[in-house]
């Protein structure tokens, strides 16, 4: 599915992404997100079917990332 440019004053949809691309996104194994999504660590979107396919918004995660940075304590001389 490709994604077509905005109009002025309309915002892309939020991107879903599965458990591989979440994972290669914050740098962690797989195995790791459905640990914290079974935690509710994070936020996921659980899809409908018997297996419950999980989704990650690209929004929710850059939110993450940033959420987890941490400032120097002083500046490198």
């Amino acid at each position: 599915m490709t994604r077509r440019p905005a109009r002025r004053g309309e915002t892309l949809p939020d991107r879903l992404l599965d458990v591989s691309e979440a994972a290669a996104m914050l740098a962690v194994k797989p195995a790791t997100l459905y640990q914290w999504a079974h935690q509710r660590r994070m936020p996921v979107v659980k899809l409908f079917g018997p297996r419950g396919a999980l989704r990650f918004r690209e929004s929710d995660l850059r939110a993450l990332i940033a959420g987890s940075v941490r400032p120097a304590l002083r500046e490198s001389d």
